[in-house]
């Protein structure tokens, strides 16, 4: 890892999203303390998502290690399978999504 990359993913872990991280499928499963494989199993169920590129060479989105840490907290910590820590996910990123439309609408509570 290039000492901009390493930059970019502690800024990512700390909470700040950057469009330009593209983070490789080791950095990745390294920032989640897992290994490569739960990544990919992930990915191809569709629960994660990477760049179109072939698996070798996947890049990955700060939002991506946002969701992967996400997946794998709530896996870890309610023994939840795969389908439904991405499921809580969903709600969880849509519950994030409804309450930014309502403060960019000014109705935020």
């Amino acid at each position: 890892m290039n000492t901009t990359t390493a930059i970019t993913v502690n800024q990512a872990l700390a909470g700040d999203l950057l469009e330009e991280v593209a983070l490789s499928l080791e950095e990745l499963a390294r920032a989640c303390r897992v290994p490569p494989d739960w990544v990919i199993e992930r990915v191809e169920s569709g629960f994660l998502d990477a760049s179109t590129a072939p698996p070798g060479q996947w890049r990955f989105a700060s939002a991506s290690l946002v969701r992967a840490r996400r997946l794998c907290n709530l896996e870890t910590t309610f023994e939840a399978g795969p389908e439904i820590a991405a499921l809580a996910a969903d709600l969880i990123e849509e519950v994030v999504r409804l309450r930014q439309r309502l403060r960019a609408a000014g109705l935020d509570a």
